[in-house]
């Protein structure tokens, strides 16, 4: 099981041995159990795989956790080449800054479970025609399959 909430305004994740991976929304960087990530490389710690990508100055992290693939977008100002599309292929959950721009993205990776996050939010879940009610934290407990791809609205 992994559940997702905020904590102290950032975004957190934390599995059933209560690791805890940490998105530092403003400095766009991660802490991973207790370890500070904020450069390109491959990474594994308590059982958690993590490969970070940069990218036009931005970074982007790609998780393996509980058996789901996590990726953590930092931007939504990118190219969509096929280049940066291998890095999302095969996506799970997909988390994303919440802009109209980062629809086009969403459109392009496939996630199964999507929680965009920040102020604007909300443009994203309209335009995809998506009215969810923000929740305090999401549990998922279920395999992800299929062709449906779930949204969450986490409110901090």
């Amino acid at each position: 099981m992994l559940e997702f909430f905020y904590k102290w305004d950032n975004l957190a994740i934390v599995n059933d041995n209560k690791k805890e991976i940490n998105f530092f929304l403003q400095e766009k960087t991660v802490l991973l159990d207790g370890f500070d990530i904020n450069f390109p490389w491959e990474y594994e710690k308590s059982e958690i795989l993590l490969e970070v990508m940069e990218k036009q100055e931005n970074l982007f992290y790609k998780f393996n956790a509980e058996k789901v693939r996590i990726v953590i977008l930092t931007s939504d100002s990118f190219e969509l080449n096929e280049e940066n599309l291998s890095f999302f292929w095969d996506v799970d959950v997909l988390i994303l800054p919440g802009t109209k721009n980062a629809v086009k993205i969403y459109e392009n990776i496939e996630a199964k479970l999507v929680l965009p996050y920040g102020e604007e939010k909300d443009i994203f879940f309209n335009t995809l025609a998506q009215h969810k009610e923000a929740v305090k934290s999401y549990k998922l407990k279920w395999e992800l399959a299929g062709d449906i791809t779930e949204f969450v609205n986490l409110e901090k």
